[in-house]
């Protein structure tokens, strides 16, 4: 069913619209845009229908109300007419306007259709010009990332590029110049990895260059600390204990600390690492850069390592080198480490840090052996050890570099113990063996400085020019045995952590050169025939032997406190005392031997016709002898030596003189050449008197007993056990019944004497004369070996 509400576009309605208008000017608004519509639709005639059948309408309306009033139908019928003519002409107006806005519409028509394609053309237009745009930005920011590359500014580059790929590209994918780009990506990626890795090897190249002086800073500092902690334990003995890098120095030393890497000599910036690092983690390549920055530093390390080194240039340039430049490879790696932990290990560091000390150590060990001066080996230690202080700052393990130092050690006391054994060799051999005089004070003091000796006296008390016992060999070896032990603990400073080996090192090298070097040349010098020199060897070799106790209560002091030997025993000491007993015998010896080449010019007349009214000239010049041995030669020995030697020579003497009457040669005695014999008895008597020491008396018994017995007017009582115990006591059993006596041959003595020998032989059972036996007369004196008691 139709509505009952007219449309809009109904024509009723538009004449509705038109007749309730208010005025004409509200008419033509209604009528105007009726007609336009209309116009589009092709409906003006319909319009124009509705417009005559409303028109007609009003007539018929009209023409019915003319007939009810005819005047006023007339007058409504002229109005009409009037109206009609004005609708006439307004119709044609109508029409005029509907031809005039049909052509509008046409030409509007057409130009909205131009409108519509030129909108279609800018909206084309905008398009085309937003994708140039957003093409145009993504070819700036491609660019930007090849002048980002251009300026080495590569993380920037790499953010630009980042944002490019995964922000511009995606607004112009449907682009050709995206896939462009695109593709072009990772090789951009790769020009920005290859541009900062090679930033990374020019720094890498200067931090090479710059790693030896970073180590000559290193030490330089190290030193400057071993030295503050020096002055420290100086001050604070207590703080002397305590080693470098130890908790306490590092406390102490904390108002100096020094930042080796950031300082007005030296900064090392780690810029490029850290951009070089961050690009590959962006890049997800950082397995790959880990491997070949290592492989890179492996190659450097390798590079910083000569083929071989000197030892023997200036001020060890080569070897500073070598150790300047490890300490600044090093330091380098631990500082990388810390500040980059996911790149560099401390297993990666670590071992590089090991193979390049082996490596440096075989170098080191290689050059070593051209070095024959101890005090190059000296300084090649203190370096070594500065670096090894230097590197346990940064906590490297010098483990091999410390086993290192005891090669060093062994032949730094090798080159030691040749110099110090050509010395020794040289002040024994060039030595003139005599009491080594002393002019002044001055002199005195020298010597008792350097020398173990305690002299007799003090020195207030002491007069001058004066003479010490022993020859200039003596200091000169305690000035050499000083400088021995100061060369050795040089090297045994704070900073060697193996002073055992150096104390025992240090012990048999003194033993051996005192053993050896010193003993052994006195010894040879023992055959000499002069006794002055043997005297003095002696002398000397008393005082070396207290030297060399001297010496081991100072090594015992000197020996670390981590030390669990116990007390420090020589064995030159020994050796010193035990040739000390073979110069005495050789004095023995010599002195001796010119007894008895002064005995053997004895010229006894054993049958003289007259007593001698003088002492032999043999005793006469053996008396001076044993005065001038015991006044000169023999003055510098101890008391006790002297006395012993005294007795010794004393005690041949008087056998040498008991055997002239025993000699072969002698046949018969008679009382004169008994007489001789006693009176040059005497005379040795009262000189060993004049001696002033009882117990060599004693030496003189049985000689004195035995001339007694010469002269005795009764012989026989030798035989009387306790007469002979009381006269003849020291006489020799054996010997006593062969002495010649006055009235008796020498053959006759010499027969009995073989006699008893041989019956003593056959008895075999004793060897002394019993008691009890009987006095018989000389006659019968078979008899006193016959009653023997077997």
């Amino acid at each position: 069913m139709p509505s009952a509400v007219p449309s809009r576009n109904d024509p009723l309605h538009v004449l509705n619209q038109i007749i309730i208008s208010p005025s004409d000017s509200d008419y033509l608004d209604q009528l105007i845009p009726s007609i336009r519509e209309y116009s589009y639709g092709n409906r003006t005639s319909q319009l124009l229908q509705s417009l005559s059948k409303f028109a007609g309408d009003k007539e018929a309306e009209i023409e019915t109300m003319c007939n009810t009033n005819h005047q006023e139908f007339v007058t409504s019928v002229n109005q009409l007419l009037r109206i009609r003519e004005g609708t006439v002409s307004l119709t044609s107006e109508i029409l005029d306007l509907n031809q005039s806005i049909q052509a509008s519409t046409e030409r509007l028509a057409e130009q909205k259709k131009a409108l519509v394609e030129s909108r279609g053309h800018r909206q084309n237009i905008n398009e085309t010009s937003r994708a140039l745009q957003d093409c145009l930005e993504v070819l700036r920011l491609a660019n930007q990332v090849h002048d980002l590359l251009a300026k080495r500014n590569h993380y920037a580059a790499l953010r630009a590029l980042d944002e490019l790929q995964n922000v511009h590209l995606k607004g112009v994918t449907q682009y050709k110049i995206a896939e462009m780009i695109q593709r072009s990506v990772p090789l951009t990626q790769k020009a920005i990895a290859e541009a900062v890795m090679s930033d990374l090897n020019t720094w890498l190249y200067r931090i090479r260059e710059m790693s030896q002086y970073l180590g000559e800073i290193s030490l330089y500092h190290t030193d400057l600390r071993k030295r503050r902690q020096k002055e420290r334990a100086e001050k604070t003995p207590y703080i002397g204990q305590f080693k470098l890098n130890s908790a306490i120095e590092l406390v102490s030393d904390e108002h100096e600390e020094y930042d080796l890497l950031q300082n007005d000599d030296l900064q090392v910036d780690f810029t490029p690492l850290f951009e070089c690092l961050h690009i590959h983690q962006s890049l997800g390549q950082m397995d790959k850069f880990r491997v070949e920055y290592a492989n890179t530093r492996r190659r450097q390390k390798e590079l910083l390592l000569p083929a071989s080194i000197s030892l023997l240039d200036e001020d060890g340039a080569s070897l500073h080198t070598l150790l300047e430049e490890m300490s600044g490879f090093a330091i380098v790696e631990r500082s990388t480490m810390k500040k980059l932990p996911n790149l560099r290990s401390p297993v990666d560091v670590d071992e590089l840090w090991e193979s390049m000390c082996h490596t440096a150590v075989g170098l080191i060990s290689k050059a070593l052996h051209e070095v024959d001066n101890a005090e190059s080996l000296l300084k090649i230690k203190n370096l070594i050890t500065l670096f090894m202080q230097a590197m346990d700052t940064w906590n490297f393990p010098v483990g091999a570099f410390d086993n290192f130092l005891l090669s060093v050690f062994e032949r730094y006391a090798e080159l030691l113990k040749k110099r110090f054994s050509d010395d020794f060799q040289e002040i024994v051999s060039t030595d003139d063996y005599m009491p080594m005089p002393i002019q002044n004070a001055e002199e005195y003091d020298k010597v008792l400085n350097v020398s173990w000796y305690t002299p007799d006296k003090p020195q207030e008390e002491q007069t001058f020019p004066c003479v010490l016992p022993f020859s200039q060999m003596y200091p000169l070896c305690c000035i050499d045995i000083r400088n021995f032990l100061n060369q050795f603990y040089f090297f045994s400073s704070d900073d060697f952590p193996h002073p055992d080996v150096i104390d025992e090192t240090l012990k048999d090298a003194l033993d051996e050169l005192l053993s050896n070097k010193v003993c052994e040349t006195l010894v040879e010098r023992l055959s000499s025939q002069y006794l002055g020199q043997i005297v003095q060897i002696l002398i000397n070799l008393e005082h070396f032997e207290s030297a060399c106790r001297e010496l081991e209560t100072l090594l015992a002091a000197a020996r670390a406190q981590t030390s669990t030997a116990g007390n420090v025993t020589l064995r030159a000491t020994d050796k010193f005392r035990s040739n000390k007993k073979a110069a005495e015998k050789r004095i023995f010896e010599v002195v001796n031997s010119k007894i008895d080449d002064l005995i053997e010019t004895a010229e006894y007349d054993w049958t003289a016709p007259n007593p001698p009214t003088e002492p032999s000239n043999y005793m006469q010049t053996l008396t001076r002898f044993l005065s001038n041995i015991m006044n000169s030669t023999l003055l510098g020995l101890p008391t006790e030596i002297k006395e012993l030697i005294y007795f010794d020579a004393l005690s041949h003497a008087a056998n040498m003189v008991l055997s002239l009457p025993l000699s072969p040669e002698v046949k018969k005695i008679n009382p004169n050449g008994v007489a001789a014999l006693a009176k040059d008895v005497e005379y040795l008597a009262k000189f060993v008197d004049s001696l002033g020491v009882p117990i060599l008396r004693e030496n003189l018994d049985e000689l004195q007993q035995t001339v007694h017995l010469m002269q005795a007017e009764n012989t026989d009582e030798f035989y009387d056990i306790s007469t002979r115990n009381k006269k003849y006591g020291r006489v020799d059993a054996m010997n006593g019944p062969t002495y010649p006596y006055r009235s008796e041959s020498r053959e006759d003595g010499q027969i009995f004497g073989s006699f008893l020998k041989i019956w003593y032989e056959i008895l075999g059972k004793r060897t002394y004369l019993p008691d009890g036996l009987v006095t018989v007369p000389f006659n019968q004196r078979a008899a006193y070996m016959c009653q023997y008691d077997t």
